[in-house]
């Protein structure tokens, strides 16, 4: 692994306002609805606010507003208004979510390939942890 102070570190070139927005950037995509979202467009888009509710279940219209209008400020997302009776939004992924998507892909199959260890992994935690809280 290379040392983060080598001068070929492209975040050591960074100034911190742009460190802040790598940072901030990041945070928002592994929040609870980002990745998501962005996923659910790439595959399925563009959608409508209400398809898109519908598809990523337990956010609440609020969350998902929050997170659209963020993904759109950060140039993931489109959002496109039709001029008709009534006025519909469609929200569709760019090429820069795009290959956002891609990056993370291979990450994701790697957790789906190891869903197993993570489930031993939560039962023998949760076995240790119920063992010693029994007085």
């Amino acid at each position: 692994m290379q040392d983060r102070n080598e001068p070929d570190d492209p975040c050591s070139a960074l100034t911190p306002d742009a460190q802040a927005l790598v940072r901030e950037v990041l945070a928002r995509l592994v929040d609870k609805w980002g990745l998501w979202v962005l996923s659910e467009l790439s595959e399925n888009g563009p959608l409508r606010f209400s398809r898109l509710l519908e598809r990523v279940r337990g956010v609440s219209q609020k969350s998902l507003t929050a997170t659209l209008r963020q993904l759109e400020r950060d140039g993931l997302v489109t959002r496109t208004m039709v001029v008709q009776v009534p006025i519909r939004v469609d929200y569709a992924v760019t090429p820069l979510g795009r290959s956002l998507v891609e990056q993370v892909q291979p990450l994701w199959l790697w957790a789906i390939a190891r869903l197993p260890e993570f489930v031993a992994a939560r039962a023998a935690y949760d076995a240790n942890v119920n063992r010693r809280q029994v007085p």
